[in-house]
């Protein structure tokens, strides 16, 4: 279920034919879900987990870059949004030893095989994506 924030981000920032893309693709989750949406659902589906504060320009500038990311690859990869200050949301972040934030995971069966933090290029991101998966 998505917070109202991010629901009103979606629909003031994210272009009309880009939402349509990605819905069912993009999700916030927490801490009490985590392992629920991303370690059991990674068994099924590579997902990407963006780790992101409300206060973070450099979050703010990832977010359109990842949406695009996901809807390039059509449901061959989802992203699942943790906003840290959120809830208890910052013992995830205490758990994969996260230091700054934006900070993106990505997990395969259960288990993280690559991270980066910060803003990235549409292009970097790829290029990351298809390094550590066979989906490109």
């Amino acid at each position: 279920m998505q917070n109202r924030r991010t629901q009103i981000f979606y629909v003031t920032f994210m272009p009309h034919t880009l939402a349509h893309r990605t819905a069912g693709l993009i999700f916030d989750t927490h801490l009490e879900h985590f392992d629920r949406d991303v370690i059991q659902a990674s068994h099924s589906v590579p997902i990407l987990v963006d780790f992101w504060a409300d206060w973070c320009p450099p979050c703010r500038a990832l977010t359109p870059v990842l949406e695009r990311v996901i809807a390039h690859y059509a449901g061959r990869l989802k992203m699942a949004k943790v906003e840290v200050d959120e809830g208890a949301n910052m013992k995830l972040a205490g758990r994969y030893g996260l230091r700054g934030f934006p900070t993106v995971l990505l997990f395969v069966n259960g288990e993280i095989t690559g991270r980066f933090s910060s803003a990235k290029a549409e292009h970097w991101v790829r290029e990351f994506i298809d390094e550590h998966l066979d989906i490109a």
